[in-house]
């Protein structure tokens, strides 16, 4: 049996024709432990089919339920398969990555993007989709278990960090002053999840979503404005993208989104953990090599 990225090609490739002809071979784009993605050739150019393995599966579900009310905003959905996982889209043009990451991108995307949180629907629908939750409320008990493993720091910061749950409740309770539903969180937006293609915008690679607290997805934007752009931490294009995205959410949350921004980096050190133990050590080396780093930023965060 042919495989390719480890999928069987002759069952993706007739999977494939149900919906649109390929016009030469099927090749591999890439391959990671949580999905393989396939370049597919069609007549005035291409399409992307994804196979997602078991701690992303949810994702084929997802995207075809958002691309469903937000079209012009999520990847075009040409066909899924929440049974097998298998999502095929329309080629959605460049990353922002390509484009050098600009601010000004952003500034478009980001108040779409809070449109889309806002109406995705009651969080139990995502729930019955399989996106993991991961509520802002129970970070104390998911922190208490986080720090409790042998986790890869050195044994004085773990100690430092096992004192932590009081400064990590008290945080809770500050972001419960106004309290949100809980909605779907990319936790993956950055330069290279959101596609460009004749000046429109759209967001792609849901799988590392969960349903948690909105205002946690721009802890890895900010994140990478800094990382790829140079961007100072004081830099006023923060500001800027901050009450873009807040505007459509309301007046005065400046404070819970601040407060946010912290507990979000406990909500990615979980996220990664979850990756992390899904495909195991070494799977992934960059995993391996990132995670200490991920832990410390987020017990930093909350000290």
């Amino acid at each position: 049996m042919a495989e390719l990225g480890g999928v069987d090609l002759a069952a993706a490739e007739a999977w494939i024709r149900q919906s649109i002809r390929p016009t030469g071979p099927i090749e591999l784009e890439k391959e990671r432990p949580w999905a393989t993605v396939l370049r597919v050739p069609i007549d005035g150019g291409r399409a992307f089919f994804k196979a997602c393995r078991p701690v992303q599966a949810f994702e084929p579900a997802l995207t075809a339920a958002l691309a469903n009310r937000w079209p012009s905003l999520v990847a075009e959905v040409l066909a899924h398969d929440p049974e097998r996982a298998w999502l095929l889209t329309a080629d959605a043009g460049a990353p922002l990555d390509d484009l050098g990451n600009p601010p000004e991108r952003w500034l478009e995307v980001l108040p779409r993007y809070a449109e889309l949180q806002r109406g995705a629907g009651d969080p139990s629908d995502l729930l019955v989709l399989g996106v993991p939750p991961l509520p802002w409320d129970h970070l104390p008990q998911r922190f208490e278990a986080m720090v409790a493993r042998d986790l890869p720091l050195e044994p004085d910061a773990l100690a430092a960090a096992r004192r932590l749950g009081p400064r990590l409740e008290a945080m809770v309770g500050e972001l419960a002053a106004v309290p949100l539903r809980d909605a779907i969180e990319h936790a993956d937006l950055h330069h290279r999840s959101v596609f460009v293609r004749d000046g429109n915008l759209r967001i792609l690679d849901w799988g590392d979503a969960s349903v948690s607290h909105p205002f946690f997805s721009l802890v890895v934007t900010f994140h990478w404005l800094r990382e790829v752009n140079g961007l100072a931490a004081d830099d006023p294009w923060f500001d800027r993208l901050r009450d873009a995205y807040l505007e459509s959410w309301g007046a005065g949350l400046v404070p819970v989104f601040d407060v946010a921004q912290r507990l979000g980096k406990v909500a990615r050190a979980l996220a990664w953990l979850r990756h992390h133990d899904a495909m195991g050590p070494g799977a992934f080396p960059a995993f391996d090599e990132w995670l200490p780093d991920i832990l410390r930023e987020a017990f930093d965060a909350i000290a």
